[in-house]
């Protein structure tokens, strides 16, 4: 994984995913190559997404985003209840700037 995200930035991301749905769910079957594969193109597509747990799934939410971030090379910016918030900065066409001098933006 890459260096880590700062306090200010993690609060940015938080801000930008609130609004965002989910666009993983893991149930029951828990995290397998599919979901990671799933997990990787959503974060290339979109950089900050939602990966949401159901109430089968069998591994601790903490557990699998730490799993997923390291696998993938990304950030958790948030675990709450049964969601978690996840970044990867796009090197060829990034849309959310964060660290740096400033403040973190996103960029059209």
């Amino acid at each position: 994984m890459t260096e880590a995200l700062k306090g200010k930035d993690r609060r940015h991301l938080r801000g930008l995913g609130h609004a965002l749905e989910p666009v993983v769910r893991i149930g029951k079957g828990g995290v397998d190559a599919g979901v990671v594969r799933a997990v990787d193109d959503a974060l290339t597509s979109h950089e900050l997404i939602k990966v949401k747990l159901t109430a089968e799934a069998p591994d601790d939410r903490h557990d699998v985003a730490e799993r997923l971030a390291t696998e993938l090379r990304a950030h958790v910016a948030q675990v709450i209840g049964g969601t978690i918030l996840l970044y990867r900065r796009n090197p060829e066409k990034p849309k959310i700037k964060v660290g740096g001098v400033g403040k973190s933006t996103v960029e059209s």
